[in-house]
């Protein structure tokens, strides 16, 4: 019996960065999907229907990654998938709080950039399973 891989969808502009962490996801057993920006993301991650999704908040425009989130959130097909935010936010901004909410953000998991990777693949691992 063959277990189907578990798959994630980066979705930010950082091309070096979605490399960078795809490429290590990758090495722990999980399938990659990659979306440079929010529009592509929502096209992707409908398409393609990943178990996860980690998103930037600023990219070309500063708050495309909270809109992106609200056009996922809405869409009746991908309102079970988690999303993990990953920005540099809260340094650019100290005083932005980033607490989940179901109607204006609704994200899983909030983490700060630069994102402590052996975190970040526990923190899927609790979420969506250990890849195949």
């Amino acid at each position: 019996m063959t277990s189907v891989e578990k798959r994630i969808l980066i979705v930010d502009d950082d091309r070096d960065f979605v490399e960078a962490i795809a490429s290590f996801l990758g090495a722990h057993g999980f399938t990659v999907l990659k979306a440079y920006n929010g529009r592509d993301g929502v096209k992707l991650a409908r398409m393609e229907r990943p178990d996860l999704i980690l998103m930037d908040i600023m990219m070309d425009e500063r708050t495309e990654g909270f809109f992106t989130i609200q056009e996922m959130r809405r869409q009746e097909d991908l309102k079970g998938v988690p999303i993990f935010v990953l920005s540099s936010l809260n340094a650019q901004m100290p005083d932005f709080g980033n607490p989940p909410d179901s109607a204006w953000l609704a994200y899983d998991e909030f983490l700060s950039k630069p994102v402590d990777m052996a975190q970040l693949v526990e923190k899927i691992r609790q979420r969506i399973g250990q890849p195949a």
